[in-house]
């Protein structure tokens, strides 16, 4: 065997080593695509009924949203409503129902002084005036005391 021989030999085997890791990598390269192409396939199958679910809830969501809309669109005149009409009834009856509490007041003060006792008459009995000061109730002599305190400040 000559030094030709040989080397022919021995590329022959390289190649023959070559050809034998490029089938196997082909193989595994086939399996891989058949493992893609199953998992394609079953993704597919799972992605088609979400997606119809999907767009079935966002019909549904957009009919809620259309009812909502119009919901608001009628509260929102019946606030414009309920606004009109106190604003007619407080013009209506405002004037006149100030007038009658102011005129009820001016007789109440006016018999509660025919009712006070005059400049030289003596109270039979001594009134118990109250103050009410942040949620406390005052005695009326606790009351001169205070108000004499003020009166200094």
């Amino acid at each position: 065997m000559s030094g030709g021989e040989v080397a022919g030999i021995l590329v022959a085997v390289f190649w023959a080593i070559l050809v034998s890791f490029l089938a196997v990598a082909l193989a595994r390269l086939a399996q891989t695509l058949r493992a893609t192409t199953k998992l394609v396939a079953d993704v597919t199958e799972q992605a088609v009924p979400l997606l119809a679910d999907a767009s079935t809830a966002v019909r549904s969501a957009q009919t809620q949203i259309d009812r909502v809309d119009a919901i608001a669109s009628d509260v929102q005149e019946v606030t414009s409503n309920a606004s009109a009409l106190s604003t007619t009834v407080a013009s209506t009856f405002g004037g006149p129902l100030v007038k009658v509490a102011a005129f009820g007041y001016g007789v109440r003060r006016a018999i509660g002084r025919k009712a006070a006792p005059e400049a030289g008459e003596v109270p039979t009995k001594p009134s118990r005036r109250r103050t009410v000061i942040v949620g406390r109730t005052v005695p009326s002599a606790r009351q001169k005391k205070r108000d004499t305190r003020n009166k200094r400040d």
